[in-house]
């Protein structure tokens, strides 16, 4: 049994909520209780959503939908906690977290022989799927912090060029006649590779359109604030979510081999 979706587009959908989620709950709870508290919730909520992930025998939409938003807090406070508490430049912890991916990319070829998430059926395969996840959300909170702040571009300027990059690699994909859900045999490494680049970019983008929406205007935010902006994301997973697990249309069906 399968233990993650379909790619559909409400996978990409609920994909950059939660990684905006991430950004404007970590903040939220840092700021405004004790950060070493914050940090330890954090780690808890991320244990907890981890094991029940685990502990399910097949994909459940809100078990996997909960693992990914816990990774997206987490992962979000421990790129921070990076920069903040141990004075890492943003452009250091953005490379150094690219090396952690990329090792984890290929201890995962070297023992499963693939990277496709369609692949992700025994517990091993899932500890690789999700040790790489924690990774590309920690490497896009870095590199978000790093467009706005180290190359001064600003929350809004940043998920614009993420955005750009998603549709470069979008369309380069789909000209390749590969999309981002090719099955087929000659088209599978294509897919792999387009999917996990925009994975890593979609981190980014959200985050940065979060913290434009969340922070002050001296900062170049909108000043809606971030639990506002949390409470409103979460609703809106929640309700994607709730729709995927009614209709179950991310839940690939049997095919003949």
């Amino acid at each position: 049994m399968r233990k993650v979706p379909t790619i559909t587009a409400f996978f990409w959908i609920v994909k950059v909520l939660t990684t905006a989620l991430g950004e404007s709950t970590s903040d939220f709870l840092v700021y405004n209780i004790n950060s070493y508290v914050a940090v330890g919730l954090g780690a808890l909520g991320l244990a907890i959503a981890i094991a029940i992930q685990f502990w399910t025998k097949k994909y459940n939409a809100w078990a996997y939908w909960f693992a990914v938003t816990m990774v997206a807090v987490f992962g979000t406070m421990a790129a921070d906690v990076i920069h903040i508490v141990l004075g890492v430049p943003y452009l250091y912890s953005t490379v150094f977290f690219s090396i952690c991916l990329v090792i984890i990319f290929a201890l995962w070829w070297v023992v499963e022989k693939t990277l496709s998430i369609h692949s992700i059926t025994n517990p091993r395969r899932e500890l690789f799927y999700w040790s790489t996840v924690m990774a590309t959300f920690a490497l896009g909170t870095a590199a978000g912090d790093m467009t706005a702040f180290t190359f001064n571009l600003g929350f809004f300027s940043s998920g614009l060029l993420f955005a750009g990059v998603i549709a470069l690699i979008a369309i380069l994909h789909y000209a390749t006649k590969g999309w981002l859900t090719g099955h087929h045999q000659h088209q599978t490494r294509n897919a792999v590779l387009a999917f996990w680049l925009a994975y890593i970019f979609t981190r980014p983008l959200g985050a940065s359109f979060a913290d434009w929406a969340g922070k002050v205007p001296k900062v170049g935010g909108l000043g809606w604030g971030d639990g506002i902006v949390s409470f409103g994301l979460a609703v809106l997973i929640i309700g994607f979510v709730w729709y995927l697990a009614a209709t179950r249309i991310d839940v690939e069906r049997d095919r003949v081999a």
